[in-house]
């Protein structure tokens, strides 16, 4: 057994695109991360498409990957598939590792994963917040536009009032 560095969650959690509503990660991706070529990768699932049923797995339409390609500012002429990718999901990535069967590509998919739960994780947290925000302007609205209003008349130019004038007059 190889001792193999950890690739940093950050890393893995920039490959994960969102498409069709979905949090997916692309072929070629899975392949570096898994230490194959890309190729065999598309190889293994072709062979074990049964495995792969479109809630774990799709190819990307050419206007997707189009798009897909725009994003990605790192693509250099020649350096990758004409053909559009193979996208997968979490439970995909989970289903990779069994038709892979490498020892990296075993603990790769549990690294994965974890990021994915901590994405996940993340959302949630973000979900909350925002709710108890929306909670806290439903409770209070009157009160701040009450606020609002006070903050308006302080911010008006004042009335000028005639005032008598002070200090030493000249005679």
């Amino acid at each position: 057994m190889k001792n193999k560095i950890a690739i940093p969650n950050e890393i893995i959690s920039s490959k994960i695109y969102f498409i069709r509503n979905q949090k997916v990660m692309l072929d070629r991706d899975l392949a570096f991360l898994y230490g194959v070529e890309t190729k065999r990768l598309k190889e293994q699932v072709r062979r074990n498409i049964n495995r792969f049923p479109k809630s774990f797995m799709f190819e990307l339409t050419t206007e997707e990957y189009a798009t897909l390609r725009t994003q990605i500012a790192t693509l250099k002429q020649g350096r990758h598939s004409k053909y559009p990718p193979f996208v997968f999901t979490e439970h995909g990535i989970l289903m990779l590792s069994s038709v892979l069967n490498s020892e990296t590509a075993i603990k790769m998919s549990l690294q994965i994963i974890d990021t994915f739960v901590q994405l996940r994780k993340l959302a949630a947290n973000y979900e909350e917040l925002l709710n108890k925000i929306q909670q806290i302007e439903l409770q209070y609205n009157n009160q701040f536009s009450e606020i609002y209003e006070v903050l308006q008349k302080l911010l008006e130019n004042p009335k000028q009032t005639q005032r008598t004038k002070i200090g030493y007059k000249k005679g």
